[in-house]
C-alpha cells in the first residue's frame, strides 16, 4: 500500500508516542480517522480472566467503557485472542448468528448502534495481559479496506509499544535506584566532565549547603582543598578516567575547616543513570560517594576489632584519632598520657599496615555504614 502524506504523518506520530506515551490519545484519534471507523482504542486483555482495561480510546461513550471493564469483557467473543499481528473480527472467531444472540452484542454493542468489532494483538512477548488495538467499524461489518489499513499500522504500533515498555523498565529501575540513593546518609553527587553538578541526593545537598569541605559555585563542584580540587578535575575530565579511578578503588580525602575529614569515593556511573528520560543523555559521566570519616561504634567497632585483632584500648585510641584528631586531643579525651596514646597508636599502625593518621581515617571510613539507621 503506497504511503500518502496522511499515512506518513500517522506513522511518524505513532513513533512519537513510542517515546512519549501521553501522545497515544491523539494517535488513537488519528487511527480512527485513518481507518474510517466508529471507534478505536488500545486495551490490555488478560488471557486467563478475560478481563480488559482500556488505556486510550475515542468514539465510545465512557459509560460503555466502564460497562466493558466491569462486566462485558468476559463475554466479548474476541476474548479468544488471535495470534500476534493478525487482524480478526467477530465472524473470524465465532459463529456470527450465535454471537448476535449473545449478551455482548445484545447488551453492549447493539445499544451503541454497532455490529462488529475487530482486534489485533500488538505485543509479541508471552505476556499474560498483552496490548491490543480494538476497532469498532460502526453499523457495518469490518471490510477489506479497513482490515488492510489496520494491518498496515500493526508493525509500527507494535514497535512503538516495545519502545514504551523498554523506556518504562529503565525508568522504573532508575526510580527504584534513586529511592535507595536518597535514603543514604552518604552524599551522592553526579558530575559531568567539567565537574558541574548534574544531580545530588539530600545528604549531598546538606554537605554543599554547609559550604565547607565541598560547595557549589554556579553549579560547579569545588573542594575546600586545592589538592582535592585538582584530584576531582583529573578524575572527572573524561569517562575513561572515572572508570579507571573506580576500578582502582580510588578515594579523595577532603578536609574541613575544623580539621575533620570526609572521604569521596569515585563511582563509575551505570549507563542507566547517564541517560535522562526517553534515552536522552543527562551529561553525567560519574559520581562521588561522600561521607564523613568516622567510626560508628554500633556497626563498626566489632568488625574492626575482629579484622585487625585490636585490643579494647587500641580500638578506643583509633576511634578517638578518627573522630577527634591528634595525639594531644586523644589523650585529653581519654584521660590518659600522650605517651600511652602513642604506644597504642604505633601498635594500631603495625596491625593495620598504616603509618599515618590520615591513613587511619581512610581505613576507618571504609568500615562505616553509609545507610540511614
Amino acid at each position: 500500500m503506497q504511503l500518502t502524506a496522511e499515512r506518513s504523518e500517522l506513522i511518524e506520530s505513532i513513533y512519537d508516542a513510542g517515546l512519549n506515551p501521553e501522545l497515544w490519545s491523539d494517535v488513537v484519534v488519528m487511527l480512527n480517522g485513518f481507518f474510517g471507523s466508529r471507534a478505536c482504542g488500545l486495551i490490555s486483555k488478560n488471557k486467563i480472566s478475560k478481563s480488559g482495561s482500556t488505556h486510550y480510546y475515542c468514539g465510545v461513550d465512557p459509560h460503555f467503557i466502564r460497562l466493558y471493564a466491569d462486566e462485558y469483557a468476559q463475554h466479548d467473543p474476541l476474548a479468544r485472542l488471535p495470534r500476534y499481528g493478525e487482524v480478526r473480527n467477530i465472524p473470524d472467531l465465532v459463529n456470527f448468528d450465535e454471537y448476535r444472540r449473545g449478551r455482548f452484542y445484545q447488551e453492549w454493542l447493539r445499544p451503541q448502534g454497532c455490529a462488529d468489532v475487530a482486534n489485533v494483538v500488538l505485543e509479541q512477548a508471552s505476556s499474560s495481559c498483552p496490548m491490543l488495538m480494538t476497532v469498532i467499524p460502526g453499523r457495518e461489518m469490518l471490510d477489506a479496506k479497513m482490515r488492510a489499513r489496520m494491518q498496515l499500522v500493526v508493525p509500527h504500533a507494535s514497535r512503538a509499544l516495545m519502545i514504551n515498555r523498554t523506556i518504562e523498565r529503565k525508568q522504573q529501575k532508575a526510580i527504584a535506584l534513586a529511592d535507595v540513593v536518597d535514603q543514604l546518609s552518604a552524599g551522592v553527587i553526579l558530575l559531568d566532565a567539567a565537574c558541574n553538578i548534574v544531580h545530588s541526593n539530600p545528604a549531598a545537598e546538606a554537605i554543599l549547603d554547609g559550604g565547607d569541605v565541598l560547595r557549589s559555585v554556579n553549579g560547579r563542584l569545588l573542594a575546600r582543598s586545592p589538592d582535592a580540587n585538582a584530584a576531582l578535575r583529573n578524575v572527572f575530565r573524561d569517562e575513561a578516567e572515572v572508570v579507571a579511578a573506580a576500578a582502582a578503588d580510588r578515594n579523595i580525602l577532603l578536609t574541613s575547616s575544623d580539621g575533620s575529614y570526609h572521604v569521596a569515593h569515585v563511582i563509575a556511573l551505570p549507563s542507566l543513570l547517564r541517560e535522562g528520560s526517553a534515552g536522552r543523555a543527562c551529561g553525567a559521566i560519574g559520581a562521588l560517594f561522600v561521607w564523613k570519616a568516622k567510626l560508628d561504634a554500633r556497626s563498626c567497632a566489632g568488625l574492626i576489632d575482629r579484622t585487625f585483632e585490636l585490643t579494647p584500648a587500641e580500638l578506643r585510641v583509633l576511634q578517638s584519632i578518627v573522630e577527634i584528631g591528634g595525639v594531644p586531643e586523644t589523650a585529653a579525651a581519654l584521660g590518659i598520657a600522650e605517651t600511652t596514646v602513642k604506644t597504642h597508636l604505633h601498635r594500631v599502625f603495625a596491625k593495620t599496615g598504616t603509618s599515618r593518621q590520615a591513613d587511619l581515617v581512610k581505613l576507618a571510613a571504609g568500615f562505616s555504614n553509609p545507610l540511614v539507621h
